[in-house]
């Protein structure tokens, strides 16, 4: 008898969405050359998560939202701070954690960093390296001879795994990485949308019905984003961003999603020869050190969540050597940039429109609180006048297309920051005086309510 052709159908990388035959563009996320043939499989074995345990089918009714009780969950605080402040205060019991970052940037070394250090049983399951590499890597962490309760498994069956929860019973799980585990329910390879779908649901459960915590450490494509279907990001509780540049030694860990705690933490780590350092004051790598008052370089207060932080905004304006002027911005919107030019320009009087702009942000950060606009201002015209302003004074306004100063929120807090690291003057917003005590702050506080008259009375 002729063996039956398996069934196939292609799936979108990008979005999940299926079709039975290819197309060049998907009709859902209108990404190019996305779809990838799959085979497909009839679900006709049980579940992998406590496969052997028959399930009892409960009526499920719907409920007055006043008649639901629910116990307030106790965190699990770990012995990393800037974990703790973007998880939204601890370990979630149950949750499901997502990290993402590109190759090298230190994902690994952040969570067995954090394995070694709980006092809980740990399971860190790795798909990528060998017991041997991890061990390596552990001996030259700080933390590594905290706790001697972290335990290593190097499988890539979804299966496997689990059977190992069952007589391991850990109370924290780490999945390096999500790409590389494989069900045996897909007939598909590791890393197809298929199979990070179904080991991202197998793990949902497991988490939800085991109130165990889940870390799962994801891939990113070329463009930056999180590797596998976008359903991934839906279906997690919480979403971390692992970034920084590889040829400077800070790195940040950014909250893009959490269902738990803010969306707008961050925090921060120094990478060195023995693990990630917690950097508990990145006002002061974020301002660089330098000898004499230079132009174009003013300190801006801006805000990361419920933490205040100064950044050193650089700035050059020259002519044009080649006609057209040219307009770079490092971590920041550029089309802000051109924004603000217009406004100097067109409210303030400063000719901008031959010179050639480029603004830095120090440290590698990316800023998009628009709280930085007045400083970025003053470090445009000290740059164009060749005018140096004092390493002594902060901004913190936004600026209006009307050339006005606006209020900020958060304003005692960025002024109490600048007051605790030397500031001796702060530039704001008229209007964020209502309500302000300033009796109570040493710093000298000037509020302005036009761009012109700030400028005038910095470079008077």
């Amino acid at each position: 008898m002729a063996k039956s052709k398996a069934k196939t159908i292609y799936v979108c990388q990008e979005c999940g969405v299926t079709s039975p035959k290819w197309q060049g563009r998907c009709p859902s996320c209108a990404a190019w050359n996305s779809y990838v043939e799959e085979v497909i499989q009839k679900e006709t074995q049980t579940p992998t998560w406590r496969s052997n345990q028959p399930k009892e089918k409960v009526a499920v009714r719907p409920v007055p939202l006043q008649e639901i009780e629910y116990q307030q969950e106790c965190r699990t605080s770990t012995q990393d701070a800037e974990l703790n402040r973007v998880l939204g205060g601890g370990i979630m019991p149950g949750s499901l954690v997502l990290i993402g970052g590109e190759p090298g940037i230190g994902k690994s070394t952040l969570m067995l960093q954090i394995a070694v250090s709980l006092s809980q049983k740990v399971l860190y399951v790795s798909g990528e390296e060998s017991n041997h590499q991890i061990k390596m890597r552990a001996e030259r962490l700080t933390a590594s001879k905290t706790e001697p309760s972290c335990y290593i498994l190097g499988e890539t069956s979804l299966t496997a795994i689990f059977k190992q929860i069952e007589q391991l019973q850990p109370d924290v799980v780490i999945i390096d990485s999500i790409q590389t585990l494989r069900s045996s329910h897909i007939e598909s390879v590791a890393g197809s949308v298929s199979q990070v779908r179904e080991c991202t649901g197998e793990l949902m459960k497991f988490a939800k019905e085991s109130n165990t915590p889940v870390f799962l450490i994801g891939h990113i494509t070329k463009e930056g984003s999180i590797a596998g279907p976008k359903v991934l990001e839906h279906m997690v509780d919480t979403v971390l961003q692992f970034e920084g540049d590889r040829h400077l030694s800070y790195r940040i860990l950014r909250t893009i999603k959490n269902r738990f705690g803010s969306t707008s933490e961050l925090g921060i780590y120094e990478m060195l020869d023995t693990g990630l350092r917690q950097v508990s004051n990145p006002s002061e790598i974020l301002i660089s050190q330098r000898e004499g008052e230079l132009s174009g370089i003013t300190i801006g207060a801006t805000m990361e969540g419920n933490r205040p932080l100064l950044i050193e905004i650089q700035s050059l304006v020259s002519s044009a050597a080649y006609g057209t002027p040219q307009r770079s911005a490092t971590g920041y919107d550029a089309r802000r940039l051109n924004m603000l030019l217009a406004v100097l320009e067109k409210r303030v009087g400063y000719r901008l429109g031959t010179q050639d702009v480029f603004l830095n942000m120090a440290g590698g950060l990316k800023v998009e609180d628009p709280t930085i606009d007045l400083a970025i201002c003053a470090s445009l015209v000290s740059s164009f006048l060749d005018v140096p302003i004092s390493s002594r004074i902060c901004f913190a306004a936004e600026v209006g297309l009307g050339g006005e100063i606006r209020a900020v929120n958060r304003i005692e807090s960025r002024i109490s920051e600048a007051e605790k690291l030397g500031f001796e003057e702060i530039f704001i917003s008229k209007f964020n005086t209502k309500g302000l005590d300033q009796k109570k702050y040493k710093i000298q506080i000037h509020s302005m309510s036009k761009l012109e008259s700030m400028i005038d009375h910095l470079m008077k």
